[in-house]
């Protein structure tokens, strides 16, 4: 399991390579890599800052996309703030992010904590 984003990063790209070189296909475009790492680094942050620690990780390609599914000891819900644009706050945007980008996000609550899982189009 990861420690930390750059780890969990390290794992989403080493499989997305090892998925698309493998087929001999062309991979997906860099936006969509960026995309999908993006996701992957604001899942894992949260679950270290907010979520009392990351439990689980996995990340897997289906016929859908990168399905990303990540644990953390918290059962309270991500909080999406509003945010005004003039303000120059830092951070907070992390869950707005995620929702933006994941052509699905769902989360299961458990009694020691949560799952999040998201799925990130590669197309």
């Amino acid at each position: 399991m990861p420690r930390n984003a750059a780890d969990a990063r390290d794992v989403v790209t080493r499989l997305l390579e090892a998925e698309f070189c493998a087929l001999g296909e062309e991979g997906p475009v860099d936006v969509v890599v960026a995309d999908a790492l993006l996701v992957t680094s604001e899942l894992v942050t949260n679950a270290v800052r907010h979520g009392g620690g990351l439990t689980g990780f996995t990340a897997e390609i289906t016929d859908d996309g990168l399905l990303l599914t990540v644990a953390d000891a918290s059962t309270r819900a991500p909080v999406t703030s509003e945010r005004d644009p003039a303000a120059a706050s830092i951070g907070g945007y992390g869950w707005l992010l995620v929702r933006r980008l994941a052509k699905r996000v769902s989360i299961t609550y458990l009694p020691d904590g949560k799952h999040i899982v998201a799925l990130v189009a590669l197309t």
